[in-house]
């Protein structure tokens, strides 16, 4: 199989599962739905500080020497200070739950129609730019490419249910809230042929790519994710999270040595 068939497969496979396993939640009771989003939360937090720290930087730093090494890790300050920058814009926005602050004043401003067009816009974009980074990680490497997807796939489950729900309060049938979430997926393929157009021939480039998605990996986990699993302060629920996190990082330590 092409390196190319690998991206849009990878890209294609993980925008469609995760709309798939929202759908199959969506249909949970809401005490159920409640019981499983946390630790489906807790899990991605792992896959992403793993995916981040265990995989995606240790390749892009073992790609360059000397200075680059120090221009590699400014690349990964400038990335986290870019998606700070992109969530004031309200394009990065990644909430988990469909009543967060980052959701109200979509609701406030705008009718309930158009609060469900300006989630869909705001996922479109924020799955180009997850088939940009899968992409730019098969280029770099064919099992980096299968651990982004799996981290990508694992966030995105939680997301993908919260802009349903989203939908459907605003106005959307359950077919139309299921069709136009799986539209906005095929933007995760998009990306990954821009990324092979743009970069296949440049891999100079790569090592400062991996690192921005080194960035937006950790910024998904620490400003979004790991704050919403503050709000829980038992300790039940505490050991759970810490459990569940723990899960994700063992799952993308064990595929990354498994791949190698």
């Amino acid at each position: 199989m092409t390196l190319l068939a690998w991206i849009v497969l990878f890209c294609l496979l993980g925008g469609i599962l995760s709309v798939a396993a929202a759908c199959v939640i969506l249909f949970l009771s809401r005490a159920a739905r409640d019981r499983v989003i946390p630790h489906l939360v807790s899990f991605a937090t792992g896959a992403l500080l793993g995916t981040a720290l265990l995989a995606l930087l240790p390749h892009a730093l073992e790609r360059v020497s000397g200075d680059q090494l120090q221009r590699v890790t400014a690349a990964v300050l400038g990335g986290l200070l870019l998606f700070f920058a992109l969530e004031k814009l309200v394009i990065w926005r990644h909430c988990h739950n469909a009543a967060c602050e980052g959701h109200r004043p979509s609701f406030e401003e705008a009718s309930r129609r158009s609060a469900g067009t300006l989630i869909l816009v705001g996922d479109g974009l924020h799955n180009l730019i997850d088939g940009v980074l899968i992409g730019a990680a098969f280029l770099t490497d064919i099992s980096l490419g299968i651990l982004i997807s799996l981290a990508v796939a694992a966030h995105e489950v939680p997301q993908e249910l919260s802009d349903l729900v989203i939908l459907l309060e605003s106005g959307y049938s359950r077919a139309q809230a299921l069709l136009l979430n799986l539209a906005c997926s095929l933007a995760t393929v998009a990306g990954g042929l821009l990324a092979w157009f743009t970069l296949s021939g440049s891999s100079a480039a790569l090592p400062y790519l991996i690192a921005i998605a080194v960035a937006a990996f950790l910024y998904i986990a620490v400003a979004d994710l790991i704050p919403g699993l503050h709000r829980r302060t038992d300790v039940r629920a505490g050991v759970a999270q810490m459990a569940f996190i723990g899960i994700g990082i063992g799952v993308i330590a064990a595929t990354e040595r498994l791949l190698h």
